[in-house]
């Protein structure tokens, strides 16, 4: 199975595209992974947040198949504890599916027509973080989750 992770807009912060890529980069160890930036929608910051999440779900939605398990990474989701995750994760690769897409969405959040298309939710935390930082604390829960599943000494309990 191969892990897609879709993000919408860059990282402007550098200490953060450094950390990201430290744990893409790790990530490929473990199972084949990609990361997609989607591109920001030209004119955004003169745009209604409705329009700009709808803009953002056609994006989505473009790089979605049929027969793709899709996770959106959302304040309403599932919250899971790093060994949960592995777990999760676990079942997803025995699962059968192609492609497990995770999705992190723009600041606004997801339109109606990608909620509807997906077929879970997680949450990283009761807390909001921006949708950059989400991308650093996502991937190295990643990576956690792949070193739990090897029983190899990151994790530790």
């Amino acid at each position: 199975m191969k892990v897609l992770l879709l993000m919408v807009g860059k990282t402007a912060e550098p200490w953060l595209q450094q950390g990201v890529k430290q744990y893409f980069d790790r990530l490929n160890h473990y199972l084949p992974f990609e990361a997609k930036i989607l591109p920001d929608i030209k004119n955004a910051g003169k745009m209604k947040a409705e329009v700009l999440k709808q803009l953002e779900g056609e994006l989505i939605l473009k790089n979605v198949e049929n027969s793709d398990q899709l996770v959106l990474l959302d304040e309403g989701g599932k919250i899971f504890s790093s060994r949960g995750f592995s777990e999760y994760m676990e079942k997803q690769m025995l699962g059968g599916a192609r492609r497990l897409i995770f999705v992190i969405g723009g600041a606004w959040g997801f339109p109606e027509e990608v909620y509807q298309r997906a077929n879970g939710k997680i949450s990283l935390s009761r807390m909001t973080f921006s949708h950059q930082m989400v991308r650093l604390i996502f991937a190295e829960q990643l990576y956690r989750a792949m070193t739990i599943l090897k029983n190899e000494p990151y994790h530790h309990d």
